[in-house]
């Protein structure tokens, strides 16, 4: 058996051994450090979709102007939005390249990813010179505003510069430069640089200097904290560095660059980037917003495309009724409020829009509350169509209603007047039995308010001028249903543009900020309500009125009108009043109340407010200043309806007895007492001392058939002599009705 020896392998085998190992251990770290990054990359790379440059819309400002296309109302400001798109050939050249010097001096060059800026951050990371810049280039500063966000992880940067080297390849530089520079940031509210030389140099950026141009790119990396109002040493130090950037890259001459100055900016706190609008006005953007969404164009349009939205809102009656709120309201208590709405009958174009001073508050414009006597004017028409005429007479004695009285202001009375005289008096008796004579009654007057223009449902209000949806009651002749100053405005409106209907209307025209129209208020003829000759009877009836009112406009310039006021509860105190009234240009509602619209409104002096009163006032003003400069023009002559046949048991012929009171004295008429404010006698007068809340029949159901089952006349005792009826049309009537019904 021979021994073996063991033998070890020599430390020379063993370094040969492992020598051979190095290529190995190279080639799986080059694989982990190369390969496998570089095919995740091509991986990356092919899978990731680079959206098209109209494809990355973002958001910016849409502008509302008044219809001069120039006076600016107000701005629709999405979420980070404060921005308006210009083209790179709308930016100076010495802007856009001092962008370059402070962000990316390799721009022109560099696939995406710049390694000399890289460095150069890290060098000014080390040596703490802030002004050095950061890392990433302009596209990849890009794509992360607008694809991959601003999360600090390796993927989050990975994606980053995946999407940028991509998109270098497949947009030009000069797609993506125009991109950054209308969506970087610079502070104060302001997203690109349109936005920016507005917030700091209250300019636009085609009017940028050399040296503004300078401290903007200056701040785009730490806007907040570099704002001049804020670090005005850091901010200057940024400047010089791009300055000194531009002489490098041979775009700013040295020694002009030697004589420059820093810039004087505007205060932050007179930077308004984040305004929509301002007091009147951001009730009016609320109604284009409401009219856009109507027409089509969707919320994406509005805060992607920079919308510029040209409305029906004419400046000269715009600030007329600004102008005549403040003057009437200003002696008044300091809860008075109000409000106008101006419309031209011909097309239905809002002209003027108050709804009060604040712009997030309250819109009194919109809101629904009592409207007083102005409905009188629907039961007129509504009897005008079914063939009364303003001849017919009707007593104004006391009312009988259920058991209920009702009577007129300051139990004043005609005696038996024509319904023409008794619009002008407003008296509340008189119109009772007017309603009762009408074929449906209250339902009757409801539906001829519907036809000129009232809304029939309103937000919380399911159903207007209903009983809980069914028929009214008999109080609606006196205005005890809530209606908006804005329906009250397109009623009149109807009537002054001869019974053609409009649907009213704020938005005339809609751009995008390149010039594509995506909307035109398209022209129509309306939409007939009802015939010309009830518009014009009614008109006729109204016309006499302002003068009533103390609201004659200037120079004797023709106008239809009538008062209106409600009552609160049994108090002698008013809770709403009104003013509507028209000429042929324009057709305006004027509403004053206190701010809640439950308490007591007074005048100057700390009595009752009337129509006639701050109302009146108000609209006598609005158009006044108005139609300064526009022609006189008058109301067509009206032609008396005369073809009625229904018999009208409420109806009155004359009865002298009615002269008389119980005592045998004579009765007073509607001129006989005055106030403060002058004449007054009645609701259109300046006494308005109005019954309508004390006395309107809220609480009790509506009559069924004829009205009032033939109590007319003094104290709801027996009617007078028999009533005369209608005439039978003529033949020229019958052929202007055959006209009206086929033009």
């Amino acid at each position: 058996m021979s021994d073996k020896k063991e033998t070890t392998p020599s430390a020379g085998g063993r370094r040969r051994k492992s020598t051979r190992r190095w290529p190995w251990i190279v080639l799986i770290i080059a694989a982990i450090c190369i390969v496998i990054p570089g095919g995740m990359f091509a991986y990356a790379y092919v899978q990731y979709e680079v959206p098209e440059p109209e494809d990355l819309a973002n958001n910016q400002i849409s502008t509302i102007y008044a219809s001069d296309n120039n006076t600016q109302l107000a701005r629709i400001v999405p979420p980070e939005g404060n921005r308006t798109h210009v083209s790179l050939e709308e930016i100076p050249d010495h802007v856009e390249s001092a962008v370059l010097a402070a962000e990316d001096r390799d721009f022109w060059t560099n696939s995406g990813f710049s390694f000399t800026g890289l460095m150069r951050a890290v060098v000014g990371k080390v040596t703490g010179d802030d002004s050095a810049g950061g890392g990433s280039t302009i596209t990849q500063q890009y794509v992360k505003n607008t694809l991959v966000g601003n999360e600090i992880s390796y993927v989050r940067k990975a994606r980053e510069l995946v999407y940028s080297i991509k998109m270098t390849n497949q947009w030009s530089k000069e797609d993506i430069l125009n991109a950054y520079l209308n969506t970087v940031y610079f502070g104060r509210n302001a997203y690109g640089l349109q936005a920016a030389s507005l917030a700091y140099f209250d300019k636009d950026v085609e009017e940028l200097t050399v040296e503004e141009g300078a401290m903007l790119a200056g701040i785009i990396q730490a806007p907040s904290n570099w704002d001049p109002a804020v670090d005005a040493q850091q901010s200057e130090q940024r400047w010089n560095y791009v300055l000194d950037g531009l002489v490098e890259m041979d775009t700013l001459p040295a020694e002009e660059r030697a004589g420059m100055q820093f810039p004087h900016t505007v205060e932050p706190s007179a930077v308004s980037a984040y305004t929509e609008a301002t007091g009147a006005n951001g009730h009016i953007k609320n109604k284009v917003i409401e009219e856009l969404e109507e027409v089509g164009i969707s919320e994406d349009d509005v805060n992607t495309r920079g919308l510029r939205i040209t409305t029906t809102i004419d400046p000269t009656v715009q600030n007329a009724s600004v102008d005549a709120v403040d003057a009437n309201l200003a002696p008044l208590q300091e809860d008075a409020r109000a409000a106008a709405v101006t419309i031209d009958p011909s097309t239905g174009a809002v002209r003027g829009y108050f709804g009060g001073n604040e712009a997030e508050g309250w819109d009194y414009a919109n809101g629904p509350t009592e409207t007083g006597s102005t409905f009188k004017v629907m039961a007129l028409a509504a009897a005008l169509q079914q063939g009364i005429p303003l001849s017919q007479n009707y007593s104004s004695a006391p009312y009988d209603l259920h058991g209920i009285t009702v009577g007129n202001v300051s139990n004043t009375t005609c005696g038996v007047c024509s319904i023409e005289e008794a619009l002008m008096h407003s008296y509340n008796t008189s119109f009772m039995r007017l309603q009762a004579d009408l074929e449906n009654t209250t339902q009757d007057t409801a539906d001829m308010a519907y036809a000129l223009g009232v809304a029939k449902s309103l937000p919380g209000i399911e159903r207007t001028l209903t009983e809980n949806g069914e028929q009214p009651y008999e109080g609606i002749v006196l205005g005890q249903y809530r209606s908006r100053p804005l329906d009250m405005a397109v009623a009149m409106a109807t009537l002054t543009n001869r019974g053609v209907w409009h649907d009213p209307y704020f938005v005339q025209r809609v751009e995008t900020n390149s010039g594509e129209v995506l909307y035109e208020h398209p022209v129509d003829e309306g939409e007939r309500r009802v015939s010309q000759q009830v518009a014009d009877n009614v008109i006729q009836a109204m016309k006499p009125i302002a003068g009533w009112s103390n609201g004659a406009l200037a120079g004797g310039r023709e106008s239809a009108a009538k008062t209106g006021t409600h009552q609160l509860g049994d108090t002698g105190l008013n809770k709403d009043t009104w003013m509507i009234g028209s000429t042929p240009q324009l057709a305006s509602a004027v509403w004053v109340g206190a701010a809640d619209n439950a308490s007591a409104i007074n005048n100057a002096w700390g009595g009752v407010m009337y129509g006639a009163g701050a109302p009146t006032q108000i609209w006598k003003q609005i158009l006044d200043t108005s139609l300064a400069d526009a022609e006189w023009e008058s109301f067509p002559q009206a032609v008396p309806v005369s073809y009625g046949f229904n018999e009208l048991s409420n109806a009155t012929a004359w009865d002298p007895s009615w002269n008389y009171d119980s005592s045998g004295d004579a009765a007073t008429t509607g001129d006989s007492e005055t106030d403060g404010e002058g004449t007054e006698g009645d609701e259109d007068g300046n006494d308005e001392a109005n019954r309508e809340e004390e006395q309107s029949p809220e609480n009790t159901s509506p009559s069924n058939g004829g009205g009032n089952n033939g109590d007319n006349g003094g104290g709801g005792g027996g009617g007078g002599n028999e009533p005369n009826l209608p005439q039978p049309p003529t033949v020229d009537d019958v052929i202007g009705d055959l006209e009206d019904l086929f033009n």
